[in-house]
């Protein structure tokens, strides 16, 4: 490290501060040799690929990027035409590009120095101790039920709507309360003079349940009739919650109220007598307290993950992003004044800026949560043992987790070439329903409006707060649009931003919204609000992958290896089909009627009515009968089917994680890395008007054909995985508990690009092939790329 030091005088505080400093020059080899324990994975968590340094032809700057640079070779010889094995044969129409261009441009660029600023600026009365000062702005990030410029005005939170004479607890709400109502989360316990007073009373817990009219009907909760003498009973034959001894009920001494549960974060039992971990963004870095899902930072740090230092941190303790790096301490940190420290980092670009937005975007939305499993891709068990759940929306959370620890995150938006805004729609859209201060009243009843609305604010945020926005109008700026139909309903304002969605829907043939779930629907949001754009734009945004959960049956047992002569089914598609079937959906208009048209053709399994597809086959399965192996069942296949449901689905990633090749229909609707990637190579797309000819075209494709492709899935499938995200769990376990689960340990060992790695790629190809991202680069002079890096797929 290198210091400037001037002649000084300092308060002990300060002393103490510049002394962490010294200290820290003579043991340098702290940044270089973490003491903490990791893996090797952990310790290099750059991008995974192949690529190697290549001739420079763009004019360098005055930085370190050009000393920096290797000799290089072509990519035409690094990565030739016949890469995957590609055949010349009659009926093969495709290339055999299928996206190794991507990883080409990856390690290619030069180093580079960055000045990363260390903000220090402090916050009135430090938010009260209700909050978490943003040193950047300083400005206060308030916890839940508190707000104002210090946290210090008390927010009301009601847990009910207003009362009626008909309705005395209001209208139906997640958050309806016949207990104690939180009114800083506007969530529902027993409350004082109960036994277990933080025990949860949620939803029909606390209403009278009405036994069902007829065998087989479900019960009916009456939300207008309070349940207090039996939830609040000590009668142990009574079916009591807020006062049952959790022994006594295991042992079932006395009884308990069957709709109660530990609906909750942070508790975990049926009777929620065991405190364990919240889930919290990155688990607060090991900077902070996870209170529900929002990060309480120790002192010095901030951020949505407690991931960023201020000056007050200790310089041992900043990320590894940040280091090993050179700090200047600057004159008047000597008098006690400075407010910032700067320290120059070597990094590789693309750099990607994140917003530390106010919480209510973000944290709050995970710490007010009814529902545990609800937008997350984990939790945790009574030993905080990490359960991954089956959230397809969990993606969201796993893309912020790898951002926010990535080498190539930035502090410094002067450098930045991308900006990423973390609003976390997955919550606020399956939170809509939460509590009344959600309340979709002047959207129409629409999630998506409301959702719409939320991303607003955050635009009018950066723009009010921040000065990135206007150099580009938001072309450097990314989103995240997570739910069924994508980013239909963004707002007018950020649709010059990148996209990155489930649901690639260009509207060139479903030009209005398809969602058969009418809170979804998009079309009655005016145009002065959402304007006039598509679902996607493939020029500018990028389809990602549904969130999996970490298989360790099928990695274990290399499923998406199984080879051709094991696959006997010749077309599997496992999923809802309709009213046609017990327990379909009943709108005509679910999955814009592609599945309903499936089962009519192909139906393997008897409808309502007792018939079979009409043109049914032993070798062509197609069935609303969900299989205890359905894993299996998809890696025995030739073929699967990729189709909607209410929007997209995770049917893509089912197959290719599987090694099967996808049979894609939905006409207009990219799939994940569809416009970068070469589907021919893999995947089979079929018009939905030629459904049925489905098994005629695919009992078309010759041997050499379906090798040729299934030997192409099996080389992109990691590329359906979060696996960053996934071995930064890892680490953290590896941490507390000193070992790994399996699932880790299967992990560990895949090598190849996964989502996160090839998001990096994309914005790699972005920003040397977007024509106003050439002309900031050649603005900054700080790359060394050669012109073959700027090549396509074709």
């Amino acid at each position: 490290m290198v210091f400037s030091i001037q002649k000084w005088k300092c308060s002990w505080s300060l002393v103490s501060s510049i002394a962490s400093v010294i200290v820290l020059v003579s043991v340098v080899h702290l940044f270089l040799f973490p003491v903490v324990p990791s893996f090797d994975y952990f310790s290099t968590r750059q991008v995974q690929n192949s690529c190697i340094p290549i001739n420079a032809s763009i004019e360098r700057g005055t930085h370190n990027a050009r000393e920096n640079m290797q000799p290089g070779v072509s990519l035409d010889q690094k990565f030739p035409s016949d890469l995957h094995n590609a055949v010349v044969y009659r009926n093969a129409p495709w290339k055999a590009n299928i996206g190794q261009w991507l990883s080409g441009c990856d390690v290619v660029t030069g180093v580079v120095n960055i000045v990363e600023t260390v903000g220090g600026r402090g916050c009135e009365n430090d938010c009260s101790g209700q909050g978490v000062c943003n040193h950047e702005l300083g400005q206060c990030r308030c916890f839940h039920g508190f707000s104002g410029e210090d946290c210090s005005e008390r927010l009301h939170l009601s847990c009910n709507y207003p009362a009626t004479p008909e309705q005395p607890y209001g209208r139906w709400v997640v958050s309806i309360c016949s207990a104690y109502c939180d009114t800083t989360r506007a969530m529902c316990f027993c409350g004082e003079g109960t036994k277990y007073p933080n025990r949860p009373v949620a939803e029909s817990c606390g209403f009278q349940i009405n036994l069902p009219s007829e065998p087989g009907a479900p019960k009916l909760t009456n939300w207008s009739k309070a349940d207090r003498e039996n939830i609040f009973t000590t009668n142990g034959s009574k079916p009591g919650w807020c006062n049952v001894d959790p022994a006594d009920a295991y042992a079932s001494k006395v009884q308990f109220k069957e709709e109660c549960d530990c609906k909750y974060d942070g508790l975990w039992g049926h009777f929620c007598e065991v405190p364990v971990q919240s889930i919290c963004i990155n688990q607060c870095s090991r900077h902070g307290h996870c209170r529900g899902g929002f990060c309480q930072c120790s002192d010095g740090w901030y951020g949505m993950d407690c991931s960023i230092p201020s000056v007050r941190s200790p310089l041992g303790e900043w990320p590894k992003w940040l280091r090993p790096a050179e700090v200047d301490i600057p004159n008047d940190a000597l008098t006690g004044s400075f407010v910032n420290l700067n320290a120059v980092v070597k990094r590789k670009r693309p750099l990607i800026y994140v917003y530390d937005l106010p919480p209510n975007f973000n944290s709050l939305l995970l710490e007010g949560r009814h529902f545990k499993f609800e937008c997350v891709n984990r939790i945790y068990d009574d030993r905080n043992v990490t359960i991954w759940t089956d959230q397809l929306y969990g993606s969201q959370m796993a893309l912020y987790e790898s951002i926010l620890a990535s080498p190539h995150r930035t502090l410094n938006g002067e450098e930045a070439d991308f900006f990423f805004v973390p609003v976390l729609d997955s919550c606020i859209i399956t939170r809509a329903d939460d509590a009344p201060h959600l309340s979709m009243k002047e959207h129409m009843g629409l999630r998506s409006f409301l959702t719409l609305e939320f991303y607003r604010k955050a635009y009018d945020h950066i723009v009010e707060k921040y000065p990135y926005w206007n150099r580009s109008s938001g072309r450097d700026h990314i989103w995240f649009f997570s739910w069924d139909e994508g980013a239909c309903y963004a707002p007018k304002e950020i649709w010059n931003s990148t996209m990155l969605v489930h649901w690639g829907n260009t509207n060139s043939k479903h030009n209005h919204s398809t969602t058969a779930y009418w809170p979804d629907n998009w079309n009655d949001i005016s145009s002065d609000k959402r304007g006039n754009h598509p679902c996607f734009d493939p020029h500018k945004d990028l389809v990602l992958p549904a969130w999996k959960h970490p298989d360790n049956y099928a990695l274990n047992k290399k499923l998406w290896s199984t080879p051709r002569e094991m696959r006997k089914k010749l077309f599997y598609f496992n999923g809802n089909l309709g009213p046609a079937y017990t327990n379909g959906r009943p709108e005509d208009s679910y999955s814009m009627g592609i599945r309903q048209k499936l089962a009519e053709e192909f139906g393997s399994s008897p409808n309502k009515e007792g018939k079979l597809g009409k043109q049914h086959s032993e070798d062509v399965i197609v069935t609303p009968l969900r299989s205890g192996n359905y894993h299996e069942d998809l890696a025995s296949s030739v073929f699967c089917g990729v189709l909607p449901g209410d929007g997209w689905s995770g049917r893509m990633e089912d197959s290719v994680l599987q090694g099967c090749i996808p049979v894609i229909i939905q006409d207009g609707i990219f799939l994940p890395y569809e416009n970068v990637l070469n589907y021919d190579s893999f995947a089979v797309r079929i018009r939905e008007d030629d459904i049925p000819n489905l098994i005629k075209i695919l009992r078309g494709f010759n041997e050499t054909e379906i090798d040729f492709k299934l030997r192409n899935v099996q080389k992109i499938w990691q590329r359906f995985l979060y696996r960053d995200s996934i071995l930064l769990e890892a680490e953290r376990q590896k941490t507390v508990f000193g070992h790994v689960d399996d699932w880790a340990v299967q992990f560990l060992q895949l090598t190849e690009d996964d989502v996160f790695s090839t998001f990096l790629q994309v914005l790699h190809f972005k920003l040397h092939n977007d024509p106003w991202r050439r002309q900031l680069v050649n603005v900054k002079k700080e790359y060394g790329l050669s012109q073959e890096c700027l090549i396509k797929s074709e």
